[in-house]
């Protein structure tokens, strides 16, 4: 008889969410909308921003799911906090409110993505992906209303967008359609040493140092299409088992739990 080689049995590596949010209801719906992708795994919860930068150092989460209107520490400040102590953290804000001000100080502060309390689960599971592998994310109205934003100013578009090559627009839209380095490498058909090349060029002469910053900037001078097609690691994510469409993440409860 021969002798049977057993490979070993590959573990699932899974993403680690810590999720932030002052309610106990909506830290309880979150987690529960999670679980739905064998993917991820929560790994702890926070009750104010302070207690989510004490939690960042200890379990070092591969991503932070941060609420903004909190009290101790507002979201904002621990973002920012979190963004310099643990940067292997990426930061995913998750509010209620979609103010122009908000977005742009959450970015600020080192923010990779901005969803709305009122988002599908799909979308939820699709944006911890998303940022968790270095693209950024924005919800539709928040991204819309950034580009809205850009439309407004379209003197700046034009002495801003010619400092970069044709190459360069290529790769700045095609990081904020959410790519990352491997799928745009792919797409134009040149290495991922090129593509990081091409990357830190564009946030030199931007002057904009985050991939979330990128984004929104391409998406305030109009180089995104919102009715894009889904890119192949969207469509990937169909297959994954999904919650009902209609549920929103956000509970009604109360009124203050949305908050």
């Amino acid at each position: 008889m021969h002798a049977v080689d057993f490979l070993p049995a590959v573990k699932l590596q899974r993403v680690k969410v810590l999720i932030v949010d002052d309610h106990a209801i909506v830290r309880e719906g979150l987690k529960a909308v999670l679980q739905i992708d064998p993917r991820l795994e929560v790994v702890g919860e926070a009750a104010n921003g302070r207690q989510a930068i004490q939690m960042t150092r200890s379990l070092k989460p591969d991503v932070v799911l941060m609420d903004l209107i909190m009290p101790t520490m507002d979201g904002i400040e621990a973002t920012r906090q979190i963004a310099v102590q643990c940067p292997i953290s990426k930061l995913l804000v998750l509010s209620s409110y979609p103010e122009k001000d908000l977005v742009e100080r959450a970015v600020a502060a080192g923010a990779t993505g901005y969803l709305l309390k009122h988002s599908a689960s799909g979308e939820v599971l699709r944006a911890i992906h998303q940022v968790h592998k270095g693209a950024a994310f924005f919800s539709a109205s928040v991204a819309r209303m950034l580009s809205d934003h850009g439309a407004t100013s379209g003197s700046h578009k034009t002495s801003t967008t010619t400092q970069l090559t044709p190459r360069q627009n290529e790769v700045l839209r095609l990081i904020a359609e959410g790519n990352c380095n491997k799928e745009i490498a792919q797409n134009l058909e040149i290495s991922i040493k090129t593509v990081e090349k091409h990357r830190q060029e564009l946030m030199t002469r931007l002057n904009i140092h985050t991939i979330a910053g990128l984004t929104r900037y391409a998406l305030a001078k109009g180089f995104v299409s919102l009715d894009r097609p889904k890119t192949e690691y969207e469509l990937a994510q169909q297959s994954l088992p999904a919650a009902p469409s209609t549920r929103s993440v956000r509970t009604t409860k109360s009124r203050r739990a949305a908050a």
